[in-house]
């Protein structure tokens, strides 16, 4: 593959290894090869699970990025906001900012760790856009896991084997939940599977025992009890002779503790998501007012958001996305709402691009 082009010195374009890994010409179009393991669908489908990374996901993808360098004022350091650019709007041409961080979120919290690779560069050699890769499809050779020790110099996708150069590797703090929560979420689900048991049933658990006459065989008990069954999901009313009793059964969610194993479930998933009890609606009491919504809104980004909002900022203030000196963060004032306006503080990163936004993107190529 030809690695710079004769009239523009352009670094090559990972569009090439990408498309080949998910087996089409054009990778923002065929998603053939992407998949979530059986790990992630499990926990997903936990509402516990699904509520928490909702919530965690919506913050980190509704945030506005902000650049900025530090200046020296003789005491400390300051930020001196300037431009962005305009993947800090849309990394992905062909995708919303809202998709591409909700699901870079999902798996930083499902695996611990997040990939994009640069699809367009522009003229300086500093990428211009990228596109997410899930990293259920990300293999590292040398770094299985689940303890990720650091950025990978080794990555295959659907096997094909990508420029480590080219991808973004985002690293959280914690092991991904699939791992370090596997118990409490199969613990969750067989809680789940009971409460469905006795909500399939119309009618209440119970066996019919036979008191006299002439003793019945194995098939046939089995074809009195389904016409039982069916019978009493059709009607109301049941009739049986006078040798066959209905027996019910003693034991109903309330006595299984069900109720309060779900609650206690739901509460270990929140430790498990950092996220406080309260915002996945576990023992919540009292209405929500504009006070305690405004603290909620800080708690879910203290005690929850936060490492992942650093995780993803930092990486992308490397040296390798942007130049030395200039860095990223999220706007977490407007989502608390005690953002103070300032007239001479430059919007979010939304202004027309400079001189370096020319690019050459991979899609064109």
């Amino acid at each position: 593959m030809q690695l710079f082009q004769k009239v523009k010195a352009v670094p090559a374009m990972a569009s090439a290894p990408l498309a080949a890994a998910a087996g089409a010409r054009q990778m923002q179009s065929q998603f053939l090869g992407f998949q979530i393991g059986g790990a992630e669908q499990a926990a997903m489908s936990v509402p516990s699970v699904t509520r928490a990374i909702s919530l965690l996901s919506t913050v980190v993808s509704t945030l506005d990025f902000r650049s900025y360098t530090l200046q020296w004022t003789g005491q400390r350091y300051e930020k001196l906001y300037v431009e962005g650019e305009s993947w800090m709007t849309r990394p992905n041409p062909t995708e919303t900012r809202n998709f591409t961080l909700s699901v870079t979120t999902r798996d930083l919290i499902m695996q611990g760790r997040a990939f994009w690779i640069v699809t367009s560069r522009y003229a300086n050699g500093f990428p211009a856009t990228f596109q997410w890769l899930p990293a259920a499809n990300v293999s590292t050779p040398n770094n299985e896991g689940p303890q990720w020790f650091g950025a990978p110099d080794e990555i295959m996708f659907n096997g094909v084997p990508l420029n480590p150069r080219d991808v973004i590797t985002f690293l959280s703090g914690s092991q991904g939940i699939i791992y370090t929560g596997s118990r409490a979420i199969q613990c969750a689900i067989r809680l789940d599977e009971a409460a469905a048991r006795f909500a399939s049933n119309e009618i209440a658990a119970g066996y019919l025992q036979q008191k006299g006459g002439e003793p019945m065989s194995g098939d046939e008990l089995a074809e009195m009890a389904a016409a039982w069954a069916q019978n009493r999901r059709e009607n109301a009313i049941g009739a049986l002779n006078e040798f066959v009793n209905f027996e019910e059964f003693g034991s109903d969610p309330s006595k299984l503790q069900l109720v309060e194993g779900r609650e206690y479930s739901a509460k270990d998933l929140s430790r498990l998501m950092d996220i406080p009890a309260y915002l996945l609606a576990v023992d919540q009491a009292g209405s929500m007012t504009y006070s305690n919504a405004q603290e909620a809104r800080r708690d879910l980004i203290e005690f929850g958001a936060r490492p992942l909002l650093h995780a993803i900022a930092e990486r992308l203030s490397m040296d390798d996305v942007l130049p030395r000196g200039r860095h990223v963060e999220f706007d977490t004032d407007a989502y608390i709402g005690e953002m103070v306006h300032n007239e001479t503080q430059p919007p979010a990163n939304n202004g027309p691009m400079n001189d370096q936004s020319l690019m050459e993107d991979s899609t064109n190529a």
